[in-house]
């Protein structure tokens, strides 16, 4: 396996372990359907929350959450309502960001609760 998909494999790992300490509860990672794709899918206080989990060595060139752009908000909140339209869940949805800085075993996690809302457009 690339040293990057090493380190983004250990990201979500970390990300996973974080959201379990916090009381959410994991129904999904590295959910897929075709081509859309949605990195966790969580449960926590009646709410469903989507992760997007974003994983650096370091923040010299840019901020992780700088990766989540417009397109990919569309493509996960197009997941997301795929997801829940197959798994016919009924309650509301949060998207959050969830960013993983350092290397295996020395992270820095930052979550950022409603990071996004669906566009509108």
């Amino acid at each position: 396996m690339a040293k990057h998909n090493e380190l983004g494999k250990a990201g979500e790992n970390a990300a996973v372990a974080y959201l379990e300490q916090q009381g959410y509860i994991i129904r999904d990672r590295n959910w897929r359907k075709g081509r859309l794709e949605l990195d966790i899918v969580a449960v926590k206080d009646l709410e469903l929350i989507v992760a997007e989990v974003k994983t650096r060595s370091n923040t010299q060139f840019a901020e992780p959450e700088d990766a989540v752009d417009l397109p990919k908000i569309r493509r996960t909140v197009r997941a997301a309502d795929t997801y829940m339209k197959l798994f016919q869940i009924d309650i509301p949805v949060r998207f959050d960001i969830i960013t993983v800085v350092g290397n295996d075993g020395d992270f820095k996690i930052e979550h950022m609760k409603e990071a996004f809302y669906p566009p509108l457009f």
